[in-house]
């Protein structure tokens, strides 16, 4: 029997209490501008005031396991080169930035070389003013052309929230230079009267990858003065660009840099980036050009007070009589809750949709019993809502008539949310870089902010809160994509055909498995080679032949079935498991029933319903190996990495009683295989290490599965990838290895680099997940070690310290790390 865990993660922890003392403030240097709400209000509470208070009562102190106190930081100034335009510096000047900061004026310097650079610095930190600056300039002077369009720029946000956002900053900032500068958002939400507008006269186009993919490279002939006189791409939090979603991205700018060169252009890519480990190389990877590095943050930064919290125990008692911890949801609730109360303005990010709904909803409720007007000051905001809804949220929250937010990553990226005091984050958001990320969103301004993470019940989260090293002593993660991987590359090398037919030339720009690819892609009927070039063969559109998100198929919409009215969407990807007939889905505080989803369509049918349960899906996993890329030896046993095919089928449902998590029932479900081609990590072990570990075969399934969930959770610290990133498989014998053997694989078709990073650092990665397991002060495994909420046979066997036998065997033959 196989025992599996689809793509799903895990989180962080520490023991006892240790509070770093809060020194007094330094002096800072003064960059800021004059609107922020923060100039001339009244005085907000210290952070460490706001946590004593949402410490005070109960046994509320004892869940901090670690206060982290980083002190304020000076600036340190510089000046503007001399190339950039008087009026431009003149403006950013009005707006109250009296000196760039260092890292600012060197970003800008190697912009003006013609250098593509990538600022790499904290948030807040003015990435936005070092490409602003050149780039501005760049279309002033453009501007004073005696004929033709004149320079133009190009900025892609990984999403829409941000690309507004910037563009309201641009006009706001531009606004002095008149004319010259004219930026428009084009994206999906762009009204088809503007659209035009925005082709024949927007000087700074603001888009995303995915309209990028879709619709501005298939229509570059409509597009072609923009693209002839294109000076540069601007590329925002490009630290998101990772995984499959990553890759994808990267093929995307080869396909704009081609599409340059036919028209004459040869722009520089100006990318921002929060802190990363080796930020030139993942933007060269990305772009496919040499990148500059500016990552010396000379901004200065307010006091910063970071907790880590861990929910209590209740006295509940879960699957296998495991004890059941508070939920972070819960948790996160009140903390939202109490900030409200005390006019503290906050964000709390959720790793989930339904997460941000439900403690939106709960936090509503709980201000009602206080004051019914602070009910109306929470909301939540998450991927899905319609575009009017989103837009509404940012002003409301932009104003201040939001007090607190529960929202999903969609906020996390670099909107201007100026003004919070405090940012809860309910689970860690799977790498230390979106952690600080999102701990930045507060504290803007050169004010003091408050952090708070809240762990989750399980293995990574757990860890982390009770060692707290792992986050504030380590680099943050290298940003993982494959560019090559064949199913990122296949669609987009059909894709640049039909724009332009694709010549011998051409391949060297899209990397080395381009032109392996190309009879493959001729026998499919896909391209045909026309004397010197392969040119697209379809009626259809090849930029329709892929996500570029990874999310595979059409979303599924959510319609309520009395009105007809479409409640928001759902990724194809997760429609089995979450809209799935009998599931309960929340939409902006609702409960909604499922009363059938229809694949053939895509549309889920839903109507409202008040059940007093949640539902969770079960599956079954079957995996085979395909190829071995690598194999060597760990003692007797074996680590492998290389191609598998992974089968899934949800097969049920689970009714769990809303408050204790209490099983209610199951229902069976008929739903079609949904077969991967993935690459993956495994390891075998031999029955002498069975024997040496005490592992009989009664307890051999539990030990492999317990190991298995394990060290997916423990993974997301390793690599930089999150739970529905990754799964994985452990059988007793497998046909494949003839050996007991776990496999962790990646959840995207060709893989992402995530089982590869795995194989590479796999003895601190195991070796962390049998730590975790070994220091759970549990008796036989709960959520915090061994169990998951995802697991496909509900966590059944488990066998917690076989599992530590297991991996203590294991490790004992480990060699140093496979060379990367």
């Amino acid at each position: 029997m196989a025992f599996n865990h689809l793509p799903a993660g895990v989180h962080d922890a520490f023991g006892p209490l240790s509070v770093t003392p809060v020194t007094d403030s330094v002096p800072m240097a003064k960059n800021h501008r004059p609107d922020r709400p923060s100039a001339g209000g009244p005085e907000r509470p210290s952070p460490r005031a706001v946590l004593d208070r949402l410490a005070a009562g109960g046994n509320r102190a004892s869940r901090i396991t670690h206060v982290e106190h980083l002190p304020p930081r000076e600036g340190r100034h510089a000046v503007w080169p001399d190339r950039i335009r008087t009026e431009v510096i003149a403006a950013v000047q009005r707006a109250g930035i009296e000196h760039p900061w260092a890292h600012q004026a060197e970003a800008a310097e190697h912009a003006l070389d013609g250098q593509s650079v990538v600022v790499a610095t904290g948030t807040a930190s003015g990435k936005s003013l070092a490409y602003l600056a050149p780039t501005l300039s760049a279309l002033l002077d453009g501007s004073e052309a005696p004929n033709g369009r004149g320079a133009t720029a190009l900025y892609l946000a990984p999403t829409k929230a941000l690309a507004a956002d910037q563009c309201r900053a641009v006009k706001e900032l531009a606004g002095p230079l008149g004319t010259a500068i004219r930026p428009a958002v084009y994206d999906g939400d762009t009204p088809v009267e503007e659209r035009e507008w925005v082709r024949q006269y927007a000087n700074y186009v603001l888009t995303n990858p995915d309209m990028l993919h879709r619709g501005m490279l298939p229509s570059h002939p409509r597009w072609s003065s923009f693209l002839r006189a294109l000076r540069y791409v601007v590329i925002d939090e490009c630290h998101t660009y990772r995984g499959v979603f990553g890759s994808h991205v990267a093929q995307v700018l080869r396909r704009l840099r081609r599409l340059c060169a036919r028209y004459g252009s040869d722009p520089v890519f100006l990318l921002a980036s929060a802190t990363a480990a080796d930020p030139s190389i993942a933007a060269g990877r990305l772009t496919g050009l040499p990148v500059q590095e500016v990552a010396d943050d000379a901004s200065p930064r307010g006091e910063v007070v970071f907790a880590l919290w861990e929910p209590p125990l209740t006295e509940l008692h879960g699957e296998k009589g495991a004890p059941v911890r508070r939920t972070a949801t819960a948790e996160t609730a009140d903390l939202l809750t109490d900030l409200t109360v005390q006019g503290v303005r906050s964000v709390a990010f959720v790793r989930s949709r339904r997460g941000a709904e439900l403690i939106s909803v709960i936090a509503q409720e709980r201000l009602a019993g206080v004051d019914r007007s602070l009910a109306r000051r929470v909301a939540a905001y998450r991927g899905g809502y319609l575009p009017h809804e989103r837009r509404a949220l940012e002003r409301a929250l932009h104003s201040g008539e939001l007090l607190g937010l529960a929202a999903t990553t969609a906020l996390e990226l670099g909107v201007d949310i100026s003004g919070l005091d405090a940012v809860v984050i309910s689970g860690y958001p799977g790498t230390r870089a979106s952690l600080w990320q999102q701990a930045g969103r507060a504290g803007r301004s050169g004010q003091g902010a408050l952090a708070v993470l809240v762990a989750r019940d399980d293995p990574l989260d757990t860890y982390l809160v009770h060692h707290p090293e792992a986050l504030f002593r380590q680099p943050v993660e290298s940003t993982v994509l494959d560019p090559d991987n064949p199913y990122v590359l296949a669609p987009h090398l059909c894709a640049a055909a039909a724009e332009l037919p694709l010549t011998g030339d051409d391949l060297k720009l899209f990397g080395p498995t381009a032109e392996e690819l190309l009879p493959q892609l001729e026998a499919a009927k896909l391209l045909r080679r026309r004397t010197s070039a392969w040119h697209w063969t379809r009626r259809e559109r090849a930029a329709d032949l892929t996500d570029i998100r990874g999310e595979g198929g059409t979303p599924v919409q959510v319609v309520e079935a009395g009105t007809g009215t479409l409640l928001g969407t759902v990724d194809a990807s997760a429609a089995h498991t979450a809209v799935h007939t009998g599931a309960v889905h929340l939409h902006q505080g609702r409960t909604y029933l499922v009363r059938e989803l229809d694949l053939e369509d895509s549309v889920a049918l839903v109507e409202r319903a008040d059940p007093p349960y949640s539902t969770t899906a079960r599956d079954t996993t079957a995996i085979s190996v395909l190829e071995t890329d690598v194999e060597i030896p760990w003692g007797q046993g074996r680590l492998c990495y290389g191609s598998v095919e992974v089968t899934n089928q949800v097969v049920s449902f689970l009714r769990r009683r809303l408050i204790t998590g209490e099983v209610l029932g199951e229902s069976r479900l008929d739903l079609p295989p949904r077969t991967l081609r993935t690459r993956a990590v495994w390891w075998t072990v031999t029955e002498d290490q069975l024997d040496a570990a005490r592992i009989n075969p009664e307890i051999l399934g539990g030990a492999l599965h317990a190991a298995e969930h394990a060290s997916i959770g423990m993974l997301p610290l390793f690599a930089t990838c999150d739970r529905w990133d990754i799964g994985g498989v452990s059988v007793p014998l497998h046909p494949d290895t003839l050996l007991p053997t776990v496999f962790v694989y990646d959840g995207h078709p060709g893989g992402a680099g995530f089982a590869e990073r795995a194989f590479h650092t796999a003895r601190a990665w195991l070796g962390a997940t049998r730590q975790a397991i070994a220091s759970c002060e549990c008796e036989a495994g709960c959520p915090s070690c061994v169990q998951s909420p995802k697991c496909g046979n509900g966590n059944d066997p488990l066998h917690k310290r076989g599992a530590v036998r297991l991996l203590t065997e294991l490790l004992r033959g480990a060699p140093g790390e496979p060379d990367s």
